[in-house]
């Protein structure tokens, strides 16, 4: 009867734990980050260098790794089709690009903000687009740069949520994990 009184109250205690932890902190997966991005995402920029050449670029299929690829950071992956045009004519490409930002938390709005966005890598099809891009590079950049200054990659909706509308009323900042990100509801 004692064993079985102690292991009830070994698996009361580890339930106590568990909900505890949801009472300290939430937890914001790269999944749930995935799903925000592929419905809230809308870049579309026009850029380039006028009577030189004049690009379109739309990003599409974002997703996110979060703290795998570099501790602290977060790295977003993309599509993006590219409609150029240029003194010899319009031409589409379609790029792979990789991006890398520290995630911000923005308590006032509930939000994750990407800072100090970067492209680090990217691959253009057909390859002949590869020197037109690279000097639309620097445009690109910053304008990545300022777009996810000013857009979320995720909002803490209370409606979703007792736990996410709890993390928008007490968070104090957040932290990078692998696979994940913790917004701690104490310093």
């Amino acid at each position: 009867m004692r064993k079985l009184f102690l292991g009830a109250a070994a698996l009361i205690f580890t339930g106590l734990l568990v909900g505890c932890n949801q009472l300290t902190q939430y937890t914001l997966s790269e999944q749930q980050v995935n799903e925000y991005l592929q419905k809230h995402n809308d870049y579309q920029k026009q850029l380039g260098v006028p009577g030189l050449v004049d690009a379109r670029i739309t990003l599409t299929d974002l997703t996110s790794q979060i703290g795998r690829a570099e501790p602290g950071k977060i790295t977003l992956s993309g599509h993006a089709d590219v409609d150029i045009s240029s003194l010899f004519g319009a031409q589409k490409a379609n790029m792979v690009l990789t991006l890398k930002a520290t995630p911000s938390f923005d308590k006032a709005q509930g939000a994750i903000f990407m800072k100090d966005m970067e492209v680090t890598d990217y691959t253009i099809q057909p390859e002949k687009m590869q020197s037109v891009m690279q000097n639309l590079m620097p445009y690109l950049n910053r304008s990545l740069k300022s777009y996810f200054d000013q857009k979320p990659v995720y909002v803490l909706d209370g409606d979703r949520s007792k736990t996410e509308a709890l993390a928008k009323k007490l968070a104090k900042g957040i932290e990078v994990q692998p696979g994940q990100l913790v917004i701690p509801f104490t310093d």
